[in-house]
């Protein structure tokens, strides 16, 4: 490996370290109560160290949401070339969507649970745009449904109301799990098995 790769590479894990240290602090103290500044202390560099990376706070906050985003739709895109049937595609993605954010409950949190008051329009606008990794998951997700309406498996229905449902509905779980963690819930998977069934049955022929 040259010097240039070297350092190339140094950046790379120096950006990760800053992202994995934001990503923790959103989760934990909220946005709004998170400074650049704490997120240098955190990883013991300076303030001007974070800028060289990020230009602030919500551009930071949009690179911890599209990693996580990313993850996602890869996930996703690897499921579709496994299963040839859009409905057993559809139960395995929204299965690995649950058991993602179960899994890393701080990415989930920062980019499904957070709400930053402060955002400019120009802000919001980003992480809604059509190349966001945010909007192309949900794509994804809307496509699948949609072809599962064309090829008559489940009922004739606005493919945007029912992934915007069947997304609803799986975020209830995650986020339920995730924040409240002390309920008396049965038995997670058996809960999960549950609710999914329960939404394929209602919309297939």
């Amino acid at each position: 490996m040259g010097i240039k790769e070297r350092r190339e590479r140094q950046k790379e894990v120096l950006r990760e370290e800053i992202l994995d240290a934001a990503r923790e602090l959103f989760a934990k103290e909220g946005y709004e109560s998170v400074s650049m500044r704490k997120v240098a202390e955190k990883i013991e560099y300076s303030p001007t160290t974070i800028y060289l990376y990020f230009k602030d706070k919500s551009d930071l906050l949009y690179s911890v949401c599209e990693e996580t985003f990313e993850k996602l739709l890869h996930s996703f895109e690897e499921i579709a070339k496994q299963c040839s049937d859009p409905v057993e595609c559809l139960e395995i993605g929204l299965r690995n969507y649950i058991k993602f954010g179960l899994t890393h409950p701080n990415h989930y949190k920062v980019a499904f649970m957070s709400r930053p008051e402060d955002l400019s329009l120009e802000d919001i606008s980003r992480f809604i745009s059509p190349d966001s990794m945010g909007t192309q998951a949900y794509s994804f997700l809307r496509d699948i449904v949609a072809n599962c309406i064309k090829q008559k498996k489940f009922k004739e229905a606005d493919p945007e109301l029912v992934a915007q449902s069947l997304w609803a509905t799986s975020h209830g779980i995650v986020s339920l799990l995730v924040v409240k963690c002390h309920f008396p819930w049965v038995e997670k998977e058996k809960l999960i098995d549950h609710t999914i069934k329960s939404m394929f049955n209602s919309l297939k022929m």
